[in-house]
């Protein structure tokens, strides 16, 4: 007994340390993560509301840990790696107004999603025959996407980054016949990073320009000097870094229709995260002293809201060796309407009292969406069963496609194959998937109103802001999963 105690404590360490030190790619809808358990990635998660087949039910539909034995742990891990890059023809203009645009130099950013780990813990005690609980550890939410430092479109984007563990206490009670519920809180730790560069080139110009005039420049030379002003001039660099905790709760029920069908439905409600940390603008220039630059910082928080979605799973054994398994998720990303980032100092900060507050606005406007899996598990052997999964994944972006975000519908394939031995309650998961997406996402990003969301942003002066980031993006993904479980 204390060796398997043991053992469950350093997976627990492991899995912990690994999720807050490895971001991962968003892979799902908006920045949830599909990748959370090899088991039911093998039929890209259909039916998983409906299908308790290890401890992992605890997070698809802890209902479903009514249908388990005595103690089960399932542990594992899945690799993620996202080929994202502008293609050619990106382009980018800065905030200077008129019939003559600066267009930004630079390259396409290269490659912004690099390979990440994402790994899981899940638990299940059977208390009585009635009741049972379970805990569970893992990351429901990621993002990470980082562009080289030339990037013309550096900046509308340069680092983003989610990292969100969830912490998942969970309990059934059954009815002992063929009905049992579920609940179970999410408690989620997320930390975040949101990075560019600041855009300084209508007032640089505007000064550059009046001093050569004043100095008997013609309009023409006063352009010439203005240009080269803003070309010489170094880019100020935006850094804000952020955490929070917050809770979210998961109900489940789980029905046996029939002795061969049996049927899930899963509810988990929204709320929002509010990153809490420090801003630091780094190589701001010095007003009234050319060539000084400074640091300006603040304490910020940055809103992000986190969706309410609904699961329904149907698992159904065809043949006595061929089960069928579908599913439906829709969630609610219309609560995530902008990215914004707010003072924590009355707005009278080194920043928000240069920019105002809020200091920064994106406009999201995402849409909720459909995810739709099928799936089957073909029992090949009484040890080996053989899966295949197919997903339909609506993307909630849509007008407004960001440089941070740049995502489209897609297709979700999966295979997979277990290796269970009943007599030592040892099973055995691997998975592999890719994402095929419909389109090329091809989007022109600009700077809106806090105030008024689909109106472009105001210069200092009045003037409609005409910068602009345009480009269209390669897009491809795959991902590979592992899991261990065990019976006692």
């Amino acid at each position: 007994m204390q060796h398997r105690s043991s053992m469950l404590t350093r997976a627990v360490r492991f899995t912990t340390l690994a999720a807050l030190a490895a971001p991962a790619s968003a892979l799902a809808g908006g920045f949830s993560l599909n990748e959370q358990s090899a088991s039911a990635m093998g039929t890209a998660n259909a039916g998983a509301a409906a299908n308790p087949e290890n401890a992992t039910t605890v997070l698809f539909n802890p209902a479903g840990m009514s249908q388990l034995s005595g103690t089960n742990i399932s542990f594992g891990a899945a690799v993620l790696d996202i080929d994202a890059e502008a293609k050619e023809g990106a382009e980018a203009r800065r905030n200077l107004p008129g019939p003559a645009p600066i267009m930004a130099d630079g390259t396409r950013g290269g490659d912004i999603a690099d390979p990440a780990i994402l790994p899981n813990l899940y638990l299940t005690h059977e208390v009585s025959e009635s009741i049972d609980v379970g805990f569970g550890v893992h990351a429901p939410y990621g993002l990470a996407a980082d562009y080289e430092d030339d990037f013309v479109g550096r900046y509308f984007a340069d680092e983003t980054e989610l990292t969100a563990i969830a912490f998942t206490p969970s309990v059934s009670v059954s009815n002992g016949q063929g009905l049992s519920m579920g609940v179970g809180l999410n408690v989620i730790y997320a930390e975040g990073r949101l990075t560019r560069y600041q855009d300084l080139a209508g007032r640089i110009y505007q000064t550059a320009s009046e001093q050569a005039q004043l100095g008997g420049a013609s309009p023409q030379q006063a352009d010439q000097i203005a240009r080269q002003a803003v070309s010489a001039a170094q880019d100020p660099y935006a850094d804000i870094e952020g955490d929070d905790i917050a809770v979210t709760f998961r109900v489940g029920f789980l029905y046996e229709l029939t002795d061969r069908t049996q049927l899930g439905l899963t509810a988990q409600t929204g709320t929002e995260l509010n990153l809490k940390g420090d801003a630091e603008i780094r190589n701001f220039p010095v007003p009234g002293q050319p060539g000084m630059s400074t640091t300006l910082s603040e304490k910020v928080e940055v809103p992000l809201a986190i969706p309410e979605s609904a699961t329904f799973g149907i698992r159904h054994q065809l043949l006595d060796d061929v089960t069928i398994l579908a599913g439906a998720t829709y969630a609610r990303w219309s609560r995530f309407e902008e990215l914004d980032i707010y003072s924590r100092e009355g707005g009278n900060g080194q920043i928000s009292s240069i920019s105002g507050d809020p200091i920064t606005h994106v406009t999201e406007k995402w849409k909720n969406t459909w995810q739709f899996n099928l799936g089957s598990v073909w029992q090949a052997t009484p040890q080996w069963a053989l899966k295949a999964g197919y997903a339909w994944d609506e993307s909630p972006v849509d007008q407004y496609l960001t440089a941070r975000i740049p995502s489209s519908d897609r297709h979700w394939l999966t295979l997979g194959a277990q290796w269970k031995d009943a007599q030592s309650g040892w099973a055995v998961d691997a998975a592999v998937g890719t994402l095929l997406f419909t389109d090329d996402p091809s989007f022109i990003e600009r700077n809106y109103q806090h105030e008024n969301p689909d109106q472009v942003a105001r210069l200092s002066n009045g003037a409609e802001d005409p910068s602009y980031y345009s480009a269209e993006y390669d897009l491809s993904a795959w991902s590979a999963a592992i899991e261990v479980s065990k019976s006692f």
